[in-house]
């Protein structure tokens, strides 16, 4: 159980993701968060990243691996797809 509400979390997940974001733009991406419910963080791969082969090793062990070192070894990372950010917003509701 992460000890932050998710308002709490929000401004240290924003500045762990400024350290994350120059790796992407090298290859081309980025990213986008979303937001946070239930210590879960959502966010968007933005540019080259859609869609990658490697986007997936890239939110574990690249964003999830940082955000768990800067904050919480139980956070984790979810990637919402381009075109489902509705499916995040019900979750969200709930």
């Amino acid at each position: 159980m992460i000890p932050f509400s998710d308002e709490e979390l929000l401004p240290v997940v924003e500045k762990s993701l400024e350290k994350i974001k120059p790796m992407l733009a090298l290859d081309g991406g980025g990213l986008t968060l979303l937001g946070i419910k239930g210590g879960r963080v959502f966010v968007q791969l933005q540019g080259a990243c859609q869609g990658c082969a490697s986007s997936g090793q890239t939110l574990k062990y690249g964003v999830e691996r940082q955000l768990r070192i800067d904050i919480h070894p139980e956070i984790e990372v979810v990637n919402i797809l381009p075109g489902t950010e509705n499916e995040f917003e019900v979750l969200g509701e709930q």
